[in-house]
């Protein structure tokens, strides 16, 4: 069982956020995370996620229409904003991630079913990032507040890959915190059968 301490990085103190100090997040860093995050189980192993990890710029400049207002000036301030998206031909690296079954015949022609499964294993894979960054030291903030289409046609034209959800990355600075906001309770959110 992990101690405290962890428990609090991960889950318990953590907190979104919205203000960001201005250091830096190594290309070293991005890829600990990847390694960490790519562990994660997802159905059959499909691993539909693909993330960009905007640090430059010129790729805020690329994001910056897609914002919505209130999810402008966090975006633009963090050091890392990662479009967390989902590769609608995921299915085609099933034969490697998956090699003991013909699970690429599971989703060939089953558009509802890629539909489905990227996107529900994709969003898991959105949450493992954020508890490897979290565990790795950094802050998260994510966001949906942003025009898909605006950033599939700005990131991803002309491939089968679209925009879930955006995290921005980095280390947070506690001024830009709200409260803690309350939590269900386990009787209003858990049934035992």
């Amino acid at each position: 069982m992990l101690d405290q301490n962890a428990l609090d990085t991960l889950f318990l103190t953590a907190r979104t956020h919205n203000k960001w100090k201005p250091e830096p997040v190594s290309e070293e860093t991005l890829r600990k995370l990847y390694d960490l995050v790519k562990q994660g189980p997802t159905s059959a192993n499909c691993s539909p996620a693909r993330f960009v990890f905007v640090t430059t710029p010129e790729g805020k400049e690329k994001l910056k229409p897609s914002l919505s207002s209130g999810n402008l000036e966090k975006t633009m301030t963090a050091p890392v904003t990662v479009i967390v998206a989902e590769d609608m031909e995921f299915y085609e690296k099933l034969p490697t991630l998956f090699p003991h079954a013909d699970a690429k015949s599971w989703f060939t022609g089953n558009q509802a079913m890629v539909e489905e499964t990227a996107f529900r294993n994709s969003s898991l894979q959105g949450a493992y990032l954020m508890l490897a960054a979290r565990a790795l030291g950094l802050d998260t903030g994510a966001m949906s507040g942003f025009n898909k289409d605006k950033v599939n046609e700005a990131f991803f034209a002309g491939t089968k890959i679209r925009a879930n959800f955006l995290v921005n990355l980095g280390h947070g600075d506690p001024a830009g915190l709200f409260g803690k906001l309350p939590r269900l309770s386990f009787e209003e959110a858990c049934t035992i059968a």
